[in-house]
């Protein structure tokens, strides 16, 4: 199953998706936004129905002027969408803003509701908490994190909590905060936030009516010098962690202690063949809803790494497939386990891949549907 695959980036080409006529979603269909990451009218939130039989999707809805959409993300009740927005320049000197949607049909139509400052610059990762009242966000270029209060109506408020990530008064100079997601426990107890700058996972204590975060003790874990956390993700049953370093192409797998919100290193395995040259870096990872495999993305190798998960939450690797496209930037499996979305951001085209739920094996669904820098992959 493994396949070797050296390329390099190519660049990044902008191109024009009309929208189509209006339908419903079926039976069979999955409602799926992804985001089209540019400036002006060609950054835009595109609305797919994927039939989960076929891997086949077909553009239900377009939603243009949304400048720069990196990542996005659903309230749990599936009425609302919250995107990134970056009039201009995305990490720039200003601060990024995050934008509230109202998904008002079956085609994914985006209302828009409000928009509040992300407070910080390359806003790069949303999450909204069990509740749907907290939404968090994570700013790489800055070094930050944020949490606003949803309303009733799914529009947003002031932010709540800002907090500034720091290295250690006695650190390199050269160590800055690059905070690249945020991400609520299952329990909605605390929000853990990857700081690729720091080589750290950084926790907070959740207050979802108030939606502030408050630091912890131990306030984080450090991961491996140099690794560069980037994403990371709860096993189904809640007692495992895994984070993707984008820097030294890994993932790292930790014990969770849900009582005390704590991580234990158990494992770190490459996510590359050991004979790869060249540079390439990871991006995002996924589980599957039965907790037997795990996926990584790998850009510059452009490819899918696939482990199988133990009953002690270890990664064993079964192969690394190529992702039909260059820079592999956001995942996305289907509620029912069966098929995996791949976003290939620079070669602009986003890969329909069926799981073998034996082997957790990958085969491509047709051929990658076209659509411009696409960024981030949410199914409603």
């Amino acid at each position: 199953m493994t396949r070797h695959f050296a390329r390099g980036f190519l660049p990044l080409v902008i191109g024009m998706v009309f929208m189509s006529a209006p339908q419903t979603v079926s039976a069979n269909e999955l409602l799926v936004f992804i985001s089209a990451f540019a400036k002006g009218e060609e950054g835009a939130i595109h609305a797919y129905q994927l039939n989960t039989q076929t891997g086949e999707m077909k553009l239900a809805h377009r939603t243009p002027g949304i400048e720069h959409p990196f990542f996005m993300a659903i309230s749990p009740n599936r009425k609302y969408l919250y995107s990134i927005y970056a009039p201009g320049q995305f990490g720039g000197k200003d601060n990024e803003q995050i934008a509230a949607y109202e998904i008002t049909d079956g085609t994914g139509k985006l209302k828009l509701l409000n928009r509040q400052s992300a407070m910080g610059t390359a806003a790069c990762y949303l999450e909204v908490d069990a509740t749907g009242k907290s939404v968090m966000v994570s700013n790489y270029s800055s070094g930050s994190v944020a949490s606003l209060p949803a309303k009733d109506d799914g529009s947003l408020g002031e932010a709540a909590s800002f907090i500034q990530h720091k290295p250690a008064a006695d650190a390199d100079k050269k160590i800055v905060s690059h905070a690249h997601c945020i991400v609520v426990s299952p329990d909605n107890r605390f929000a853990f936030a990857a700081d690729l700058g720091l080589d750290q996972v950084i926790r907070y204590q959740l207050d979802p009516a108030t939606a502030k975060l408050t630091p912890t003790t131990p306030p984080f874990v450090t991961t491996r010098l140099g690794n560069g956390p980037r994403h990371l993700t709860f096993h189904p049953n809640g007692k495992y962690v895994y984070v993707i370093n984008e820097l030294k192409n890994s993932v790292t797998m930790f014990n969770y202690d849900k009582a005390e919100g704590t991580l234990l290193e158990q494992q770190n395995i490459t996510t590359i063949p050991e004979d790869f040259v060249g540079k390439t870096y990871c991006a995002d990872l996924k589980i599957t809803p039965n907790g037997k495999f795990l996926y990584g993305t790998n850009r510059g190798h452009d490819s899918i790494v696939i482990y199988s998960i133990d009953e002690e939450g270890k990664l064993a690797t079964l192969g690394i497939e190529s992702s039909l496209g260059k820079g592999p930037q956001n995942l996305v499996i289907t509620p029912n386990g069966e098929l995996l979305l791949c976003a290939n951001m620079p070669s602009n085209n986003v890969a329909v891949f069926k799981i073998n739920q034996q082997s957790g094996g990958l085969t491509k669904l047709g051929e990658p549907i076209s659509i411009p820098s696409p960024s981030c992959i949410r199914i409603r």
